[in-house]
C-alpha cells in the first residue's frame, strides 16, 4: 500500500518505518527541516532500540522517504496517518492544534478521497472534529479512522511488529477492510484486530493508559503503607500478582511514573470528565499520588542526612523516565534532583542515553559524569532512579569504596536488602524494610524481582 505519515516524532517514525518494513511504500512528512534532513541520512533523533537499523534498511530499499512538503505526503498515499503531537494544555486537556492543522493540509492537497487515520493520542470527539474540518475544506469524500498506538518506549518496534491487539475505530466498511489488509502481516499469530466505532477507539487509548497508571500508583500506595506497618512489598506483590484475576504486570513500586504518555493521558482523561460534568476521583488521586511519589526518594535522603544538605554530594543514576529510552519528560529523576539541589546539595548525574536531554533541562545546576562510577566520586550516597540494566548488577565493592559513606537509596528496588546489608551498605528502597550494615532482620522468603514496567 501507499502510506503517508504526518509527524516524524516518536509515534510517526515507528509507525512509518514498521509499515515500510512490511513492504509498503511510505513517505513521512514533518515541518522540522533539520529533522527531516537527518532522517533522510538514516539518523534518528531519539533513542529507540532497533529503530535506526530498520529505518536505514528501508531507506536503502526505497520503501521509505522523508519530506517537508505536505502536498507530497498527500499525493503519494492512499491512506494518511496523523501522528503529530497533542501536548497538554495548562488545564490538562489535549491540544489539537497540530491535528486539525494536518486535517486542513490534507483537505487542501487531496485530489480525491483518502482514508485519514488518527494515530495521535486524542480525546473522544476528535474524529468528529477532523471529519468536520475535512468536509468544510474539501469537496472530496474522506473516511476518518481512529487507530491509537500502544507503544512502550524502549520496546516500540517489538510492540508494533507483534501487537497484543490492533484497535481500529471506523464507521465505514471500506476503511475497515483497508485497515485489515494493512495490519494483516502484523497479526499472523492470531492476535485480534478490535473493530469498533471511532469514539470507543479514542476512549480505549486513554482507558488503557489510565488503567496501567492506576496499577502502578496503587502499588506505590501499598509500598508506602508497607513501610509503615513493617510489611515487605516484594512479598505482597508476588502474593497478589499470582492471582490470575490480577496478574504480575505493572505491580512494581518505585519513585513514580513519568514519560510522555501516562501523566498526560491521566490529566487529559480527568479534564474530559470535567467537560462532561462527571466526577472522576480515581484519576485525580492517581495524578496527585504520582506527583507525591516522585518526592519519596528526596524525603528518604533528608530523613537520613537532615533537611540541610549543604556540603553534601549525591550521585544520581538515571535521568530518563525509564530504561531503554532517552526521554526525560515528566521523569521522576528531575524531581529528585530538584529536591536535593533545593536542600543545598551538590548532584552528579549519569544516564546511559539521556545526558544530552538532561543538559537541556538541568543546565549547569548539576555535574554530568562520564560514567556511573565517575558520578560516585566524592558522593555521600548513591540514589538510583532509573532501572537501566547496567545498574542492576554493579561492582558493589567498588561502589562502597568510592562513596564517602556506604549509603544507597534505591528508587526502583533493584537490589536485595539482605545482600546489601551483608556487603556493608546502609540501604533504603521503596516499600521494604530499611537495612543497615550487619542488620540481622530476615529477608523476603521469595527472591525479589527486578524493577518492572512503566509504560
Amino acid at each position: 500500500m501507499r502510506v503517508g505519515v504526518f509527524g516524524a516524532g516518536y509515534v510517526g517514525l515507528v509507525t512509518g518505518t514498521c509499515f515500510a518494513e512490511m513492504g509498503n511504500d511510505v513517505v513521512i512528512g514533518d515541518v522540522d527541516e533539520q529533522r527531516i534532513a537527518a532522517l533522510g541520512r538514516g539518523r534518528i533523533p531519539i533513542y529507540e532500540p532497533g529503530l535506526e537499523e530498520i529505518l536505514q534498511r528501508n531507506l536503502e530499499m526505497g520503501r521509505l522517504r522523508f519530506t517537508v512538503d505536505s502536498r507530497d505526503v498527500v499525493s503519494s498515499a492512499e491512506i494518511l496517518f496523523v501522528a503529530v503531537g497533542t501536548p497538554a494544555g495548562e488545564d490538562g486537556s489535549a491540544d489539537l492544534t497540530h491535528v486539525l492543522a494536518v486535517a486542513r493540509e490534507i483537505a487542501r492537497h487531496a485530489d480525491g478521497p483518502r482514508i485519514v487515520v488518527n494515530k495521535s493520542t486524542v480525546p473522544v470527539g476528535t474524529g468528529r472534529k477532523v471529519r468536520e474540518v475535512l468536509a468544510e475544506s474539501s469537496p472530496h469524500a474522506f473516511q476518518v479512522v481512529s487507530n491509537p498506538e500502544f507503544l512502550k518506549e524502549g520496546s516500540a518496534v517489538e510492540d508494533f511488529m507483534k501487537p497484543d491487539r490492533v484497535v481500529v475505530g471506523s464507521d465505514g466498511d471500506s476503511a475497515r477492510e483497508i485497515m485489515r489488509r494493512l495490519y494483516a502481516p502484523f497479526i499472523r499469530t492470531g492476535n485480534p484486530i478490535c473493530f469498533m466505532d471511532v469514539e470507543s477507539a479514542e476512549m480505549t487509548k486513554y482507558a488503557a493508559n489510565a488503567m496501567l497508571a492506576t496499577r502502578i500508583t496503587f502499588m506505590n500506595e501499598i509500598a508506602n503503607l508497607c513501610e509503615r506497618v513493617g510489611a515487605n512489598v516484594d512479598e505482597v506483590r508476588i502474593g497478589i500478582g499470582s492471582d490470575r484475576r490480577i496478574g504480575p504486570a505493572f505491580l512494581f513500586p518505585g519513585a513514580g511514573f513519568g514519560g510522555s504518555c501516562f501523566p498526560k493521558d491521566v490529566r487529559a482523561l480527568e479534564r474530559l470528565a470535567d467537560e462532561v460534568g462527571y466526577e472522576f476521583p480515581i484519576m485525580r488521586a492517581v495524578h496527585a499520588v504520582n506527583e507525591a511519589q516522585k518526592r519519596v526518594l528526596g524525603e528518604k535522603v533528608r530523613t537520613r542526612f537532615g533537611d540541610d544538605l549543604t556540603g553534601r554530594r549525591f550521585a544520581v543514576w538515571g535521568v530518563a523516565f525509564k530504561a531503554r529510552t532517552d526521554d526525560i519528560r515528566e521523569a521522576p529523576a528531575l524531581v529528585v534532583v530538584d529536591d536535593l539541589l533545593s536542600a543545598g546539595a551538590e548532584v552528579a548525574v549519569f544516564d546511559p542515553e539521556a545526558m544530552d536531554n538532561a543538559r537541556r533541562v538541568l543546565g549547569d545546576r548539576v555535574v554530568y559524569a562520564g560514567s556511573a562510577h565517575e558520578a560516585l566520586t566524592g558522593a555521600d550516597a548513591l540514589v538510583v532512579v532509573t532501572e537501566w540494566n547496567e545498574f542492576r548488577f554493579p561492582d558493589f565493592e567498588r561502589i562502597r569504596k568510592e562513596l564517602k559513606s556506604p549509603v544507597v537509596f534505591d528508587g526502583r528496588n533493584l537490589y536485595d536488602p539482605r545482600t546489601m546489608s551483608e556487603l556493608g551498605f546502609e540501604y533504603f528502597s521503596i516499600g521494604r524494610p530499611s537495612w543497615r550494615a550487619g542488620a540481622a532482620r530476615s529477608g523476603p522468603t521469595v527472591a525479589a524481582g527486578l524493577a518492572g514496567e512503566q509504560g
